[in-house]
């Protein structure tokens, strides 16, 4: 009998920790029929990289289990950056931050989704781009912040081609 409570205590731990490890979800949004993980972050200023974070286990890697009338978490007290940038064609992390007043090591760890050469950046991503970092850490190394299979690079000419294989 004792085991058995000591096996669910263990089992459960996680849980636990991230839910005291979280603070009160300060904003929250309500899903809508044919809503999209990008078009919540646009229209509600929460990165991409939070979003996913904050309902990681909620939403799937490719948010395409969002059910509408659910209700969903977009900000931590002191961990909700709402200054975003919605990414553009041609956009390179230097004229972001450049654009925003912050370094590029502001704009890296506030989206720690984007490589160091921003070549996974897409249209239509949105990225947090406070001047300090205030999003909330990953509760795992792999986010939901799967590339969607329709999206298209930011920076195309930073793509190689088959010659240059």
């Amino acid at each position: 009998m004792f085991s058995n409570a000591v096996t669910v205590a263990l089992v459960a731990l996680p849980f636990v920790a991230q839910s005291v490890l979280a603070g009160d979800c300060m904003r929250s949004y309500k899903i809508s029929e044919g809503d999209i993980c990008d078009s919540i972050s646009a229209s509600q200023n929460v990165s991409t990289y939070q979003l996913a974070t904050i309902n990681e286990g909620y939403i799937d890697a490719t948010c395409s289990n969002l059910q509408p009338g659910a209700t969903i978490c977009l900000g931590y007290e002191n961990e909700d950056c709402s200054s975003t940038h919605v990414v553009k064609a041609g956009d390179l992390c230097e004229n972001i931050a450049t654009t925003y007043s912050i370094d590029l090591t502001t704009l890296y760890n506030n989206n720690p989704n984007i490589l160091a050469d921003c070549s996974n950046m897409y249209i239509g991503e949105v990225l947090a781009v406070c001047s300090e970092v205030i999003v909330p850490p990953s509760g795992t190394s792999l986010v939901a912040t799967a590339i969607p299979s329709t999206a298209t690079a930011a920076d195309d000419e930073s793509l190689p081609y088959c010659d240059e294989l």
